[in-house]
């Protein structure tokens, strides 16, 4: 799963978007028959089917929306593994992670207008999520939304 979770891409036409997933599915779903052969789930499939249309999204770079009847902003959902069974989600903007003058401080003993920095002296981006879920068991993810998490 952790591979399938890094995996992020916007394109503003929905056929390579349907591609995109069913192409990258594939390869998950053949690599996990092959390691687990019956021991591999159905609903270990629904999440990483769920994943792929959570990061790979139909949009528009440019105006960094989605592209549809209705179109929103494009968000992306991080998927961090805690301990082996348990996934945090939390979703970014696209916006927001493209604009990191919104940094805030994190420091204790940094001011409310001093920057961020590194040990290295560089600049420092942590991105605000727009929301986060509860943790959740990963073969759950999928109905996490159906659920209310």
């Amino acid at each position: 799963m952790p591979a399938i979770s890094s995996i992020y891409g916007i394109d503003i036409l929905e056929d390579n978007v349907r591609e995109c997933r069913r192409r990258l599915f594939e390869i998950f779903d053949r690599q996990t028959t092959a390691r687990f052969r019956a021991k591999a789930r159905e609903k270990c499939r629904e999440t990483a089917r769920y994943i792929l249309e959570r990061n790979i999204i139909w949009g528009d770079a440019l105006t960094l929306k989605t592209v549809s009847d209705s179109p929103h902003p494009i968000t992306f959902s991080e998927w961090s593994p805690v301990g082996r069974i348990m996934l945090k989600q939390r979703d970014f903007t696209f916006h927001e992670l493209l604009h990191k003058d919104r940094a805030a401080p994190l420091s204790l003993f940094a001011g409310p207008d001093e920057a961020l920095v590194s040990d290295l002296g560089e600049d420092v981006f942590i991105p605000t999520p727009e929301r986060e879920y509860p943790l959740t068991h990963f073969l759950e993810v999928a109905n996490a939304d159906e659920q209310g998490l």
